[in-house]
């Protein structure tokens, strides 16, 4: 059961930094504009060396910040979940920690490709028509490996949690 909630942690630890900084820096899409390489983010966008606050509220850059920063709050309160499932105090008798902790990464993973999945709709029908030469960047790439450590947070936890069930029901009353 600890190997499970430790390397649940582990994966927790690694997909909220990337989330965070996924959210934070200005390369999610990278473009060619007026003849000098451009980028940006959810919050600025940078043209050659100089950098732009995004003051336009366009409903798509509004939506994939809000669920990548519901995506970070949830694994943040998931690894403080995570940190005290490993707390040998008795819990809830309905809710398990290690249960809880999985459900707050489940809806971390969801928030995350809500978020990316958003972002990827409007960013390929509008910027493939309108520039020829752009791309992903990496800020967008570690949100997709964020949404898969955790994924596999929620799964290492759940594991967690069933092998609890199962030595609580296999040893005699």
């Amino acid at each position: 059961m600890y190997s499970f909630m430790g390397g649940g942690l582990f994966c927790a630890w690694v997909g909220t930094v990337l989330l965070v900084v996924a959210t934070a820096t200005d390369h999610w899409m990278q473009y060619r504009l007026s003849g000098s390489f451009a980028h940006q983010g959810l919050w600025r966008y940078c043209l050659g060396h100089k950098c732009y606050l995004q003051t336009e509220s366009v409903a798509y850059w509004n939506a994939t910040r809000a669920f990548m920063i519901l995506s970070s709050l949830c694994a943040t309160s998931g690894i403080v979940m995570g940190i005290l499932a490993f707390a040998q105090q008795p819990s809830f008798t309905r809710l398990s920690r290690p249960f809880s902790t999985g459900i707050m990464f489940f809806a971390s993973t969801i928030f995350v490709l809500l978020a990316l999945a958003i972002y990827t709709g409007v960013t390929v029908s509008f910027f493939g028509r309108r520039f020829g030469d752009w791309r992903f960047s990496w800020s967008y790439i570690l949100g997709w490996v964020a949404l898969l450590m955790t994924f596999f947070a929620g799964i290492f936890y759940m594991c967690a949690y069933r092998m609890k069930e199962c030595r609580r029901l296999s040893t005699p009353r």
